[in-house]
């Protein structure tokens, strides 16, 4: 399956690449039944064994063509909307044989909430999402609570949300979730929900002076740009039950 073009040849993304055609449609009872929606995404790998990591926003795929190298025993799917970055990635993965990265073209936001099931990826990784700095365009920003919920909720007890951002106005906003969902006494929807805040380590696949090491990150840095991050973890022994 071919999508646009790089430097005049077709991109084919054929074995890396989905789109929402290939998810089945949303149940008439989602609200009364969620699960009915969830697709497994392990089960797009060859060995859907392995531990999981998700994307969001993964641009031309540099950072999962890096680290999944380094971690060649963990499957990575990358979620992009941008059609012309996601077929750039999935080619780039097909090309250079990477056999445990995926990549899908579709909102993630919506993927996330109605299709991906309970406590099953290991390590959620946001990278330089986009600020949406007009106030009336904050609704659009992905850190909201109810992404915060729905990450909470498809991270396995013990797992990571990573987050890295180099706007200063969209870190403050951060700031305040963070603040609200690191309380122990946390409630969302009448249950105790909450992350453990932990300073940012640095992925292996970095380079030198890197925080992860993305094409916009390469370029915020030739601008000079400062760049703010954290890990939320969901505690080990608090269940959604």
């Amino acid at each position: 399956m071919s999508f646009g073009l790089s430097r005049g040849k077709p991109l084919d993304i054929s074995g890396y690449g989905l789109t929402g055609d290939d998810l089945p449609p949303l149940p008439d009872d989602l609200l009364q039944n969620p699960e009915k929606a969830w697709v497994d995404p392990r089960q797009w790998f060859e060995h859907p064994d392995r531990p999981f990591e998700l994307e969001i926003g993964s641009g031309k795929g540099t950072f999962l063509a890096q680290q999944a190298g380094l971690q060649p025993e963990t499957n990575f799917l990358g979620i992009e909307w941008a059609r012309e970055f996601f077929s750039y990635a999935a080619d780039r993965m097909r090309r250079n044989r990477t056999e445990n990265v995926r990549m899908l073209h579709f909102d993630a936001s919506e993927f996330v909430r109605w299709r991906v099931p309970t406590g099953i990826v290991k390590v959620l990784h946001l990278y330089f999402a986009d600020p949406w700095p007009k106030p009336r365009h904050h609704k659009r920003r992905m850190v909201q609570d109810q992404f915060l919920a729905e990450a909470f909720r498809v991270i396995q007890p013990g797992g990571e949300l990573r987050v890295v951002t180099d706007h200063a106005d969209y870190w403050s906003w951060m700031e305040e979730h963070f603040a609200r969902w690191c309380d122990p006494a946390h409630q969302w929807q009448g249950k105790t929900m909450f992350y453990e805040r932990h300073d940012f380590e640095r992925p292996a696949s970095a380079g030198e002076g890197e925080v992860v090491g993305t094409n916009f990150e390469r370029k915020y840095i030739a601008e000079g740009r400062t760049f703010n991050a954290a890990i939320l973890v969901r505690p080990a022994g608090l269940d959604l039950a």
